[in-house]
């Protein structure tokens, strides 16, 4: 931890230790006024306002951000574990306090030639002790300082937190957009299929018609058989395109031999060096497409855009997560936009409640996703 934050966490157990002071005799005080009915909701009115001034103060100084969605009930049952906590820390203060006011005492007396309590012509042998009572003293006040902050930040995660409804109502959110993300990113991947077959297959079956064409009015058959040839040749081109566009649709090795097949069978048609290290067992067939097309896509643009000399793909489980990372040692400068190929994957990604990461300096691109598994 660095001085400026640990500072500033100090500051903020400190103060917290200062609230407490108005937070217990309000627990105390107002608990009774509860069985009023009259007085209740000005009771909870105030629990939830000293309630809101502990999410600053731990929003400023621990920046832990809590959510908002508690009642006054929730506030006053807050305060009293936060109260005890409050307490806690105020007595290491005490302590740090106490400490400063004996370690001067002591200080002053060193200097002076004293021993420990004043009395003259002090050795180091009667310091020893002090001075490993002194640090002791240091690493108890530091660890309670330590201990007072974590408490005060798991308090407010228990009591702040969001309800089972609001987790509800998140997930729904959530689920609706990724729903919207996948349905435009199949849309976007319908669309550059469209092109690639447009632009691409079509008008190399066009050239080879006005090949063939050219072949059946020609006089010459030296010239006619040249034009068979080009139309020969067209053909190919046409059929090694198509191949490009089904393998880009969905792999038939997915299906026939798994995910480590695939990727050896991406490795192999890749026009630069792929290292595919795998090392996991075969996954469900939706996390091994997710898979499959970030690495076929991740290839792709680092052999058009990246102008890298090696691809290296990584396939791995890590505990409950499977983590791909497909890093390359091209150009760099990638970027995600919003219709682009990568925030297609991302949404893949998403929707398989996964995570998707991008890291692309001056050199360099690397890849990752990290896929929930059981």
């Amino acid at each position: 931890m660095n001085r400026p934050r640990m500072l500033r966490r100090t500051a903020g157990v400190g103060l917290g230790a200062l609230t407490a002071l108005i937070e217990v005799p309000y627990v105390v005080l107002s608990a009774p006024l509860l069985a009023i009915p009259a007085a209740r909701p000005k009771v909870l009115r105030g629990a939830r306002r000293l309630a809101e001034v502990e999410r600053a103060r731990l929003q400023r100084f621990f920046d832990a951000s809590n959510g908002d969605d508690y009642d006054g009930r929730r506030a006053l049952q807050y305060l009293v574990p936060r109260s005890l906590t409050g307490l806690l820390a105020l007595g290491v203060w005490v302590c740090i306090g106490a400490g400063a006011v004996a370690g001067a005492l002591y200080f002053a007396q060193l200097v002076t030639g004293r021993a420990p309590g004043g009395t003259p012509d002090g050795t180091l042998l009667d310091w020893l002790p002090i001075l490993a009572l002194g640090a002791i003293a240091v690493f108890l006040c530091g660890q309670g300082l330590i201990g007072a902050a974590a408490l005060d930040r798991r308090l407010a995660r228990r009591f702040f937190g969001p309800s089972s409804q609001e987790l509800l109502r998140r997930r729904v959110s959530e689920l609706a957009t990724t729903r919207s993300e996948v349905v435009e990113a199949v849309n976007g991947e319908r669309r550059r299929i469209e092109r690639d077959l447009h632009d691409g297959v079509q008008q190399r079956l066009v050239a080879l018609g006005v090949l063939l064409g050219r072949a059946r009015r020609a006089g010459d058959a030296e010239r006619a058989a040249e034009l068979v040839r080009q139309a020969h040749e067209e053909s190919q081109e046409a059929l090694r395109e198509l191949r490009e566009v089904s393998w880009r649709v969905y792999p038939i090795a997915l299906d026939e031999s798994g995910l480590e097949a695939a990727l050896e069978s991406l490795a192999e048609r890749a026009t630069i060096p792929v290292d595919l290290r795998y090392a996991l067992d075969e996954p469900s067939p939706e996390m091994a497409t997710v898979v499959y097309f970030v690495a076929s896509e991740s290839v792709t643009n680092a052999a058009k855009h990246a102008s890298a000399n090696k691809v290296t793909i990584d396939v791995h489980r890590e505990e409950t997560r499977i983590v791909a990372e497909i890093t390359d040692d091209g150009c760099g400068g990638a970027k995600m936009s919003e219709s682009g190929g990568l925030s297609g994957l991302a949404r893949r990604v998403a929707a398989m409640d996964g995570e998707f990461s991008l890291q692309s300096p001056e050199s360099g691109t690397t890849v990752r996703v990290t896929l929930p598994c059981e």
